[in-house]
């Protein structure tokens, strides 16, 4: 119950802000005509601006909620991240990515924990699951669902050459209590390991880390983020209830493609959006169109202006600007 007062306050209460912001707004503009002071009404009248365009920004957020129709997008979310084709290079991409994310996160007041992570051969992460909670988190996040391709000169080759790196980036929603998932305790195969860290005396002594494999799917997860196997494997269960709910939905609408539709092989030709920092700088959403030439920042997790394209363009029916497989440079 207290969780559904919290869902209703959470749609509520921008509505009621964003009334008290253009009532404040209109006293302001009757205060600064009332003035009989040139430098006083000038004043006034910037506050009125400044207000307006606070309570425009507001306006435009809930604009963007309102396209949020989905059953599951009030949801928290899981993102998983899987480095692919390029070796080290795209090991180094994921754990950008990451940051990324994270980052992300803290701009719009997400909690994000790392559920699971698996580091690479030589540098960065190989696979990493990510748990973000907030409102409308999987609403918003699953825009990110895809391939990403990075350009650049790479760090780890002596000759300095351009490397192509891709990783896969997919996103589930965290399931409420009241969806039903039957999975049957004879289906799984559950393994335990000791969970990853720097070491030192909070290294985990136990095998508390969790991985657990659903026979008749094939779908694998993990959770290593608590120090209790039973929680571990708590929170790996519902991570599993999760996928095998959406794969389940796949089935229904009769084509389990549509599960990577999006997504694809993570590879040349497949990709959602390209970071390229030679021999240009620009990052390039290959379904909207929305590019930007500040690479950096969006590293630093400026992604909205990506992710509210995406819920724009999807609601207008959702026709590729240009094909993947035509975009420039490798």
């Amino acid at each position: 119950m207290i969780g559904k007062t919290n869902e209703q306050k959470a749609v509520i209460k921008p509505f009621s802000e964003l009334e008290t912001a253009v009532a404040d707004a209109e006293v302001m503009l009757e205060l600064a005509l009332s003035e009989s002071d040139d430098a006083a009404r000038s004043s006034a009248l910037e506050d009125t601006s400044s207000m307006l365009s606070s309570a425009e920004e507001a306006y435009e957020r809930l604009k963007l909620q309102s396209l949020l129709t989905g059953p599951l997008d009030r949801c928290n979310a899981y993102i998983s991240l899987h480095a692919g084709a390029g070796g080290t290079e795209s090991c180094d991409w994921a754990s950008m990515l990451m940051r990324m994310y994270q980052r992300y996160c803290e701009r719009v007041g997400y909690e994000v924990e790392v559920v699971d992570l698996t580091p690479g051969d030589e540098a960065g992460i190989s696979a990493a699951t990510l748990n973000i909670r907030g409102h409308n988190a999987y609403g918003f996040m699953k825009a990110e669902r895809g391939v990403h391709r990075l350009v650049r000169i790479s760090p780890f080759d002596a000759n300095k050459r351009r490397h192509t790196s891709f990783v896969s980036l997919d996103v589930i929603a965290e399931l409420e209590d009241d969806v039903d998932v039957e999975i049957k305790e004879e289906d799984l195969e559950i393994s335990t390991f000791r969970s990853g860290g720097a070491g030192g005396q909070h290294v985990n002594k136990t095998d508390s880390a969790i991985r657990i494999r659903h026979i008749p799917t094939g779908i694998v997860v993990g959770c290593q983020a608590e120090r209790s196997q039973h929680k571990n494997r708590a929170k790996a269960m519902s991570i599993l209830k999760a996928k095998i709910y959406e794969y389940e939905q796949d089935k229904k609408r009769a084509s389990l493609e549509k599960f990577y539709g999006e997504k694809g092989a993570i590879a040349w030709g497949s990709q959602i959006r390209s970071y390229v920092l030679q021999p240009y700088t620009m990052v390039k959403d290959l379904r909207t169109g929305i590019q930007t030439g500040n690479v950096q920042a969006v590293l630093d997790g400026d992604i909205g202006q990506f992710i509210d394209g995406w819920l724009k363009w999807k609601s207008a029916g959702g026709v590729p600007v240009k094909s993947a497989s035509g975009d420039d440079d490798d």
